[in-house]
């Protein structure tokens, strides 16, 4: 198979139905953190998302499954999606019943597709490198029946990620960057993930998975077969104006449970492809603040009006042209949005979630 015609068969699938209930004040569960420009750059995440991908992908063989009540926010912010590559959620399923429903519409289309499936409220930094891990990834996921993982070379012992044990003692005949699987590991406590990054084969699973249609459907059908009937059964409607109706009645019937549990941690075939190319999920501001450009006293600072004085390790976001001075704090976030203005320890930023809701 010629390169042009891998590449047109590459699809890009991009999860988008998150509440995104994190980076209060700016996200909030009308405006997930994945349509906010978050990083102040003028691009939200998914826009940035998509931009990732150009070269990997062809624009026209992008798809997202989202919320219902998203719709309107995907076709503003992503015009050059084609309106029924959108594919809308009635309900939240998690990822299993979201990656099947994604799998069998583009099989209905191209039962040769190879699919990237991505989430949309990350970040990258080295993008060149990231494309050059997803052509790879998808060109091996072409030649075999392999489903492949993205591993991110842990940094710290984070206790937010899962993570994966990779076997690195031999990789794969065709690519000598992709190794075997051993097994998938559950969000660790501090001591657990201290042990794992002092090995060098357990990496973090970014939740960015490579695989052939084919191979993912028929891992669906071996190991989930009552979700994969449900969009079995609506092969004949893909793509035609029954398909919404059948999606509302049918999804809502569909198990709520992560691909994870649902595929990955039951198949065989399951492989990982250690990478490092500046991955993070954006889970919280102090991740936000470590993933941003900072000062010579640790603070990170968005927007154009902002200045800081006898200040260290701070983060402040403030993009809506507002003038904001800070004075003598340490390791604290001040983030102002829509008339809402948060100033919190970074180290209890856990509690902002119920400081909001009050």
């Amino acid at each position: 198979m010629s390169m042009a015609e891998n590449n047109y068969n590459n699809h890009l699938v991009i999860m988008a139905g998150g509440i995104g209930s994190r980076f209060w004040p700016m996200s909030t569960t009308g405006m997930p953190k994945q349509f906010v420009d978050v990083l102040g750059c003028g691009r939200t995440l998914i826009q940035l998302t998509i931009d990732r991908f150009k070269g990997a992908v062809p624009a026209e063989n992008v798809w997202v499954v989202t919320s219902e009540k998203y719709s309107d926010t995907v076709y503003e912010q992503l015009p050059d999606v084609a309106r029924d590559h959108v594919l809308l959620e009635p309900c939240r399923r998690n990822t299993a019943p979201c990656i099947a429903y994604a799998s069998w519409r583009i099989k209905s289309i191209n039962p040769k597709a190879n699919i990237v499936v991505s989430p949309s409220d990350h970040i990258i930094l080295n993008v060149e490198e990231f494309r050059r891990v997803i052509g790879s990834s998808l060109k091996f996921a072409s030649e075999s029946d392999a489903i492949i993982t993205l591993g991110m070379k842990p940094t710290r012992p984070e206790t937010g990620y899962g993570y994966i044990q990779a076997d690195l003692s031999y990789s794969t005949a065709r690519n000598k960057e992709i190794y075997r699987v051993d097994s998938f590991k559950e969000k660790p406590d501090v001591e657990t993930a201290r042990k794992y990054i002092a090995q060098n084969y357990y990496f973090w699973n970014a939740g960015i998975f490579v695989w052939n249609v084919s191979t993912i459907v028929n891992a669906f059908r071996i190991y989930q077969p009552t979700l994969s009937v449900v969009f079995e059964e609506m092969l004949p409607l893909y793509g035609t104006p029954q398909e919404k109706e059948a999606i509302a009645e049918k999804f809502p019937l569909c198990e709520s449970i992560s691909v994870d549990y649902a595929i990955l941690e039951k198949a065989e075939e399951i492989y990982v492809f250690p990478a490092s190319f500046g991955w993070s999920d954006l889970g919280t501001w102090g991740s936000l603040l470590a993933n941003t450009p900072q000062d010579a006293h640790g603070n990170s600072c968005i927007g154009d009006n902002i200045h800081v004085y006898e200040t260290t390790r701070c983060i402040i976001h403030a993009t809506e042209n507002k003038q904001v001075v800070v004075q003598g704090l340490d390791g604290y976030v001040v983030a102002e949005k829509d008339g809402r203005l948060l100033i919190c320890r970074l180290d209890q930023e856990q509690r902002i979630r119920l400081f909001s809701e009050q």
